[in-house]
C-alpha cells in the first residue's frame, strides 16, 4: 500500500474536524460517527477542544482505503492557532483545503493558501456543506479559480471532457498530446497534482457523508507517494505533553529508518516508538522512511528541527503580534513561569518573556481566543488562577538608509574591530546575513563568529528598543590581533558594530517603527455602513469602496487597518450590529506606525543605557581599557571605512 501523509487545514467552522471524522468512519477505522458539537469528534479528544467546539491542537489518525495508507494530520482552524498548523506544513505529502460553500473563500483560507504555497504542498480542495441554502458549485469553484489557481478543477469518478481538457492546458506538453489523442495518462495527472499545477476540486456535505467515498477515491487515485533517501533523516513537527507529563516529541521520517535505542541528539536514544491514532498509540520495533511518529521524554528538541540528515524547516511566517503581561496570585510567580514554559515548549510561536529585574512575565499572543484558552490551560492543566494586562501590540524597528557601523572591543589583553554594512531589506524579510571580506582582511574563523553572534539573540532597534527586523547585514571588515583575540572579542564587538550603525542611522533620521496591520473582512447591515466607514477611518484604517451596484442587505467592507486600532473593534461591531455583524481579521504584516512620534515618546526608550545592547566601544591606552561613545567611534577606529557618506546616500 502507498504510505501518504496527508493534512487538514481550513478556516475555522469550515467542517474540517467533521470531514476528518467522516473519512475515518466510512474508511472503517470509527464504528461511531462522532460530532463536533455532541464533544465526541475522535480528532478533537482535549477537554477544552470539546469545551469551545474547534480545534487547539494538531492530533494524529490513520486510516486504510483500497490501496491507500493514509496518515491523516488534523490542524487548528482558528488564526490564533495558526502557528500549530504551519508546524505541520513541512511534512506533509498532500493537503487537503476546506472551504464552505456559503461562506466561499475566507481571509484566512487566503493565508492558508499562501502557507501551502511557501511549503509547496500538493493539495485536493474539498468544498464543504453543499446541503446549505445559496451554496452554488459553479460559484464557488470561479472563486476558486479567480482567487487560487485556474488548476483549481472539479474531480469526479468519471472525468469530463471540459476537465481533462483544462488539465491538459496546465501543461503544454500534455496539451500537443490530447490534441492529438484526446487522452490524458493518469499517471501524469498524478505529476500535476503533484508539482502543485492541478488542484482537484471535490463537492460535498461531510456532516450527511456525502462526497466523503469521491474524496477517499481521489485521494487513493491521485496521490503518489515521495521517493525517500536510504540515510536517516526526520523533521520535528510538534511537541506535546501527556497527561502523565511525558514529553512527546513528534516527527516526520524523511529517510531511512529507525529502531529503538537508535541514537538521535547527542547521548539520547529513541527509548521508544510510538505510533499514535487519536489518544491512543502501537509501539512500533521501527519507523520507516514516510512515517509520523512520537517519542517520549527527549529533551531539546523543537518544531522545524531536523535530525540526522533532515534540514531544519523554514522560519515560521505567522508570528504573534501582541503583548501581555501577566498577573499571577502571591507566591505563584515561579509556578507560572515554569508552566508558561512548558506551554511554550509544545508551541514555540508563544515566547515567553520573563524580566528578573521588573519581576514580570510576558508572553506573546496572535489573539484574545489564544489569550482565553492559555488562561484555561494554566487553570486546567497546572491549577494557576491568573489574569493578564490588557495587552499592547508587538512594535517592530526597521532601517530607510544605509550605514557603516564600527564596533570595537580592547580592553587589556583582549581585541576585535568589527566594521557592517546595514541596508534596508525587502519588507518580510527579516534579518539577512551576509560578508563581503577579504579572507586577507579577517580571517575566515573571525567571518564565522560575526556571522554565528548575529545570530545569537534577538537584534533590537533603537527608538523604542523593539526586535529589528528588514535590514540587510553584511560584514564589509574588520580586524583580529594574532597576539590577543579571543572568540568573545568578536561578539562584542560585532553587537555594538550593529547598534552604533543604527545610532548613526537614527541621527539620520533612518529608522523606521513598524507596526503590524490586519486585513480584515466586515460584514454590516446596509443601514450601518457609514458608521462602519466613519469607525475605520477613525481607526486610520483603509477599505475598499462597496459596489454601488449591490442591493443586498448584508454589506461587505474590506481593507486594512493597525491592529493597535482595530484588536478590540469586534466588541463594537457586536453592540452596534445587535450581534448580526461579523468581524474577521488576518494579520497581514507589519507597515510603518501610524502614530510613531508618539510610542517612541510613550516608550521613552534611551539606547545608550541599555548596558546589554550597548552602542558604545571600549579602547585602550597606556595598558587599560576605556569606554568611548559612539559618536566618537568613527575618528577612533583602526580600520579605515569602506564606504563614504556619498556611497552609503547612493545605497539608498
Amino acid at each position: 500500500m502507498k504510505q501518504i501523509v496527508a493534512g487538514i487545514v481550513a478556516h475555522v467552522d469550515a467542517g474540517k474536524t467533521t470531514l476528518s471524522e467522516g473519512l475515518l468512519y466510512q474508511a472503517g477505522t470509527l464504528r461511531k460517527l462522532g460530532r463536533v458539537d455532541n464533544g465526541d469528534a475522535f480528532l478533537d479528544p482535549d477537554a477544552l477542544e470539546k469545551q469551545r467546539g474547534i480545534t487547539i491542537f494538531s492530533h494524529q489518525a490513520h486510516l486504510q482505503y483500497q490501496d491507500l495508507d493514509l496518515t491523516l494530520l488534523d490542524t487548528p482552524g482558528h488564526v490564533d492557532f495558526a502557528s500549530q498548523t504551519e508546524q505541520v506544513l513541512s511534512v506533509l505529502d498532500y493537503a487537503i483545503l476546506v472551504v464552505a460553500a456559503p461562506d466561499g473563500i475566507q481571509g484566512y483560507t487566503r493565508t492558508l493558501w499562501q502557507l501551502l504555497e511557501r511549503y509547496q504542498v500538493p493539495t485536493f480542495i474539498f468544498v464543504n456543506k453543499m446541503d446549505a441554502v445559496g451554496a452554488n458549485q459553479a460559484q464557488v469553484l470561479t472563486q476558486l479559480q479567480a482567487h487560487f489557481a485556474e488548476g483549481c478543477l472539479p474531480f469526479a469518478n468519471e472525468m469530463t471532457s471540459d476537465t481533462l481538457e483544462a488539465i491538459a492546458l496546465q501543461d503544454d506538453q500534455l496539451l500537443d498530446t490530447y490534441l492529438a489523442t484526446g487522452k490524458v495518462v493518469p499517471a501524469k495527472i498524478r505529476q500535476l497534482i503533484q508539482g502543485r499545477h492541478v488542484f482537484p476540486v471535490y463537492f460535498g456535505a461531510a456532516l450527511k457523508l456525502d462526497g466523503i467515498t469521491a474524496l477517499l477515491d481521489g485521494l487513493n487515485e491521485w496521490t503518489q507517494p515521495k521517493q525517500y533517501d536510504s540515510d536517516f533523516g526526520a523533521r520535528v513537527f510538534k511537541i506535546s505533553y501527556t497527561e502523565k507529563q511525558e514529553r512527546l516529541t513528534w516527527i516526520r521520517l524523511t529517510g531511512g529508518t529507525l529502531h529503538p535505542k537508535d541514537v538521535l541528539l547527542g547521548e539520547q536514544k529513541a527509548n521508544q516508538l510510538r505510533v499514535y491514532n487519536g489518544t491512543k498509540f502501537t509501539v512500533q520495533p521501527e519507523l520507516t522512511a514516510g512515517e509520523v511518529g512520537a517519542i517520549p521524554n527527549l529533551t531539546g528538541t523543537h518544531p522545524g528541527q531536523g535530525l540526522g540528515a533532515a534540514e531544519e524547516a523554514p522560519q515560521p511566517v505567522l508570528q504573534p503580534v501582541l503583548n501581555y503581561m501577566l498577573n499571577p496570585k502571591a507566591n505563584e510567580l515561579d509556578s507560572c513561569l515554569a508552566a508558561l514554559r512548558q506551554l511554550e515548549d509544545e508551541d514555540p510561536q508563544l515566547h515567553v518573556f520573563w524580566s528578573s529585574r521588573k519581576q514580570e512575565i510576558h508572553v506573546q499572543l496572535m489573539g484574545e481566543v489564544q489569550l482565553e484558552i492559555l488562561k484555561q490551560l494554566l487553570q486546567e492543566r497546572f491549577d494557576l488562577d491568573v489574569d493578564f494586562d490588557e495587552g499592547s501590540v508587538l512594535y517592530k524597528e526597521t532601517v530607510t538608509q544605509a550605514a557603516e557601523g564600527v564596533g570595537h572591543f580592547e580592553p587589556l589583553r583582549h581585541y576585535a574591530e568589527v566594521h557592517l554594512l546595514l541596508q534596508p531589506a525587502p519588507a518580510g524579510s527579516g534579518l539577512t546575513f551576509a560578508t563581503d571580506c577579504s579572507l586577507e582582511v579577517l580571517a575566515k574563523n573571525w567571518q564565522h563568529q560575526v556571522l554565528a553572534n548575529l545570530q545569537a539573540k534577538e537584534q533590537l532597534g533603537v527608538l523604542i528598543g523593539a526586535p529589528l527586523t528588514d535590514v540587510k547585514i553584511t560584514l564589509v571588515s574588520g580586524r583580529a590581533s594574532n597576539v590577543h583575540t579571543v572568540g568573545g572579542d568578536f561578539r562584542e564587538a560585532t553587537w555594538r558594530a550593529l547598534r552604533q550603525g543604527l545610532m548613526m542611522l537614527m541621527q539620520r533620521d533612518g529608522c523606521q517603527l513598524l507596526e503590524p496591520w490586519y486585513r480584515f473582512r466586515l460584514e454590516v447591515g446596509a443601514d450601518q455602513v457609514g458608521r462602519a466607514m466613519n469607525d475605520i477611518q477613525r481607526m486610520n484604517g483603509r477599505f475598499d469602496m462597496p459596489d454601488p451596484a449591490d442591493q443586498r442587505d448584508v454589506t461587505v467592507l474590506t481593507g486594512t487597518a493597525p491592529v493597535s486600532e482595530m484588536q478590540s473593534y469586534s466588541k463594537a461591531v457586536n453592540a452596534y450590529t445587535h450581534g448580526k455583524g461579523r468581524l474577521e481579521c488576518i494579520v497581514d504584516g507589519y507597515r510603518p506606525c501610524h502614530d510613531a512620534d508618539a510610542v517612541i515618546q510613550a516608550a521613552d526608550y534611551k539606547p545608550t543605557a541599555d548596558l546589554e545592547n550597548t552602542p558604545d566601544s571600549v579602547f585602550c591606552a597606556h595598558g587599560a581599557g576605556y569606554p568611548v561613545p559612539w559618536n566618537q567611534v568613527p575618528e577612533m577606529a583602526h580600520v579605515p571605512y569602506v564606504y563614504s557618506r556619498a556611497d552609503l546616500e547612493q545605497m539608498a
